[in-house]
């Protein structure tokens, strides 16, 4: 596992053992990067369930002003640390060693992209998702994208949610999920609410 592109190209990092984590395969991030990529300088980049921080030393190596990484496994907190050290990315990176909820609700700031990969089999991606659109954590035309092999089950608890799927990719078992959040404008005729949401190029649709 490396850094794919940027200042830190291609500095092998450390992994984290175990059955808990499953790092995101090179081709399935530069992939993911390839498509965000107009997204990620100067951005404030979220990875909520860092592992070994690889997604998030990514972005930072590729011109993100600050990368702030989650993890609530001491283990993991450790390898993260030492991944940022070796590629010197420690102006930019914000470690956290604590539960996703409480990040989310007690220390975080506005952010552009937000990336959720949690432990397949989980309801972590749901709860993530409805504390970020109640507490209004994503910036105006902010993206998350989720990592899972479980797209239909996520898909159909994630229904319900103020967010809109605007593009969907399969590398093998692994889909990654581009969603907006959807802003709530007012009242229409019919008294039914209207929401708008930003695309990738930043046009409004209704």
């Amino acid at each position: 596992m490396r850094i794919i592109s940027g200042t830190a190209r291609g500095t092998n990092l450390y992994t984290l053992e175990g059955k808990e984590t499953r790092p995101t395969l090179d081709r399935v991030k530069e992939s993911l990067f390839n498509i965000i990529q107009n997204k990620i300088q100067d951005s404030i980049f979220l990875d909520l369930f860092s592992g070994s921080g690889a997604i998030g030393l990514e972005a930072a190596s590729r011109g993100a002003k600050k990368c702030i990484l989650c993890d609530r496994s001491k283990d993991a907190i450790r390898i993260i640390k030492k991944n940022t050290e070796k590629t010197h990315l420690e102006c930019k990176v914000k470690i956290f060693n604590k539960d996703f909820s409480s990040l989310l609700k007690n220390d975080i700031e506005k952010i552009d992209i937000v990336y959720i990969d949690p432990p397949y089999k989980s309801d972590y991606i749901f709860e993530s998702l409805k504390i970020i659109t109640e507490n209004n954590i994503l910036k105006e035309d902010g993206l998350i994208i989720l990592e899972t092999d479980e797209k239909d089950r996520i898909l159909n608890q994630i229904d319900k949610l103020k967010i809109e799927v605007i593009d969907q990719r399969k590398y093998g078992r692994a889909h990654l999920i581009f969603l907006k959040e959807l802003r709530w404008i007012g009242k229409g005729l019919n008294h039914g609410n209207i929401y708008i949401i930003r695309n990738f190029r930043g046009n409004i649709r209704k």
